[in-house]
C-alpha cells in the first residue's frame, strides 16, 4: 500500500497544540508505534484518513456494543463504515447526527452475501489507496436461552448464520484489504464461547465456533503482519437479551410446536420458567459498556494487541474456573445454579 505523505496533512507539531484531554493526543503514541501502520511515518492528521475502520454490524438501536464503538471510535480520529441492518432506523440517524462526517453507516445484514459485496464496493471506493485498517465483526444474536432438547432447530442455525457464518464472510471478503495494510481484525465473541452455562446451547455452540477460526486465523494471519483479537465479554446489559413481550411470543411459538412426549416430561410450569434466564441477566450485568471499549481500542491501535481480551463482571472467575478448576466443580457449580433459579422438569421432580 502506498504511503500517504506526510506534507498532505498539518506537520506534527500539531499534536503538541492539542490539549492532553483530546482523544487525538491520547491516542496517538500508541498508534504511532503500531508496525506496519500508514500512519508510522505521518502527522496525526493523516489519522482520519488513514486508519479506517469497519464495524458489523448492530440493530440500529441507541444501545449495544456496536453504537459505543461506532462513536468512540470516531471520536479517536478513526473512520468508521458502521454497518446496520437498517440504514434509515433511529439508530442509524442517531449516529449520523452525533458523529462526525467521517463516519459512514451502511446498509449490512451479515447473513446477505450480496449486501456484504456491496459494502465491500463502497469501502474500495472510499478509502482507495489509505488502506483498511480493522474489521471489528459485533453480529451476535442471543436466541431464545432453554434447555438445549427444547431449543428449535431454526435457532440453533440462525445463531450460526449471524454470529459464526456471518463474521466468517465478512472476514474473508475484506481480508485482502487487512493484508494490504497489515491492520487488525477483531472478533466479538463472548464469555460463553468458553464457558459452557445452560440454557444457551445454541448461542455458546456460535461463539466458541467463531472463538476458534479468529485462533486459527491468528496464526494463519501472523506471516502477513495481521494481528487478530478476540473480545469475550460477560456481564453486560444489552439489547441482545430482547425484552419480556418478545420471550413472551419465542415461549408461544415454542410450546406450539414442541412434540407432546417433551412437553410430557419437561412441564409446561419448567418451560415457562426459562425466562427467569432474562432476570438474571439483569441482576449479574452493567449498562456500562466502557470496559469492553477499551479493549477493542487496545487491539485496534495498540503496538502489541492481546490474543484474547475479557472484558465484564465476573468473566476472570468464570474463566479461571472453566481453565483450572476440575470438570466436577464445573457442573456442580453449574448444576446448583440452575436448580436454583428454574426447578427440575416435571419427569424428575414428580414422585414415583
Amino acid at each position: 500500500m502506498r504511503k500517504l505523505s506526510a506534507l498532505t496533512f498539518p506537520p506534527i507539531s500539531l499534536l503538541s497544540k492539542l490539549p492532553r484531554t483530546s482523544p487525538l493526543q491520547r491516542a496517538w503514541p500508541s498508534l504511532n508505534s503500531t508496525r506496519g501502520s500508514p500512519c508510522s511515518v505521518i502527522s496525526p492528521a493523516a489519522l482520519v484518513c488513514a486508519h479506517a475502520v469497519l464495524l458489523w454490524p448492530f440493530a440500529g438501536g441507541d444501545s449495544g456494543f456496536g453504537h459505543g464503538l461506532a462513536k468512540h471510535l470516531d471520536k479517536l480520529g478513526f473512520t468508521v463504515f458502521a454497518g446496520v441492518l437498517d440504514e434509515k432506523g433511529s439508530g442509524a440517524e442517531e449516529l449520523r447526527r452525533s458523529c462526525s462526517k467521517r463516519l459512514s453507516v451502511l446498509q449490512m445484514d451479515v447473513t446477505n452475501p450480496q449486501q456484504i459485496k456491496d459494502a465491500h464496493s463502497k469501502v474500495v471506493e472510499k478509502v482507495q489507496d489509505k488502506g483498511l485498517w480493522a474489521v471489528i465483526n459485533n453480529a451476535g444474536i442471543l436466541g431464545f436461552p432453554m434447555d438445549g432438547e427444547l431449543i428449535p432447530m431454526a435457532d440453533y442455525k440462525s445463531c450460526m448464520a449471524v454470529n459464526f457464518f456471518g463474521a466468517v464472510e465478512v472476514t474473508k471478503t475484506f481480508l485482502p484489504l487487512l493484508r494490504k495494510s497489515k491492520g487488525r481484525l477483531v472478533n466479538i465473541s463472548s464469555i460463553g464461547g468458553v464457558f459452557p452455562m445452560q440454557q444457551l446451547a445454541a448461542y455458546s455452540s456460535s461463539k466458541a465456533a467463531l472463538t476458534m477460526f479468529s485462533s486459527v486465523m491468528r496464526q494463519e494471519l501472523s506471516k502477513w503482519g495481521v494481528k487478530v483479537s478476540v473480545i469475550q465479554p460477560g456481564g453486560f446489559r444489552t439489547n441482545i437479551a430482547g425484552t419480556s413481550e418478545s420471550w413472551d411470543q419465542k415461549e408461544k411459538v415454542i410450546l406450539d410446536h414442541l412434540p407432546p412426549e417433551l412437553q410430557e416430561d419437561y412441564g409446561r410450569d419448567y418451560i415457562l420458567q426459562q425466562k427467569n434466564f432474562l432476570r438474571g441477566i439483569g441482576i449479574f450485568s452493567t449498562s456500562d459498556i466502557t470496559p469492553l471499549i477499551r479493549d477493542v481500542e487496545h487491539a485496534v491501535s495498540a503496538k502489541s494487541p492481546s490474543a484474547f481480551y475479557a472484558p465484564g463482571k465476573l468473566t476472570s472467575l468464570f474463566l479461571n474456573i472453566a481453565f483450572f478448576f476440575p470438570t466436577s466443580f464445573l457442573d456442580y457449580f453449574e448444576k446448583k445454579q440452575n436448580i436454583q433459579k428454574k426447578g427440575m422438569p416435571r419427569a424428575l421432580s414428580t414422585p414415583k
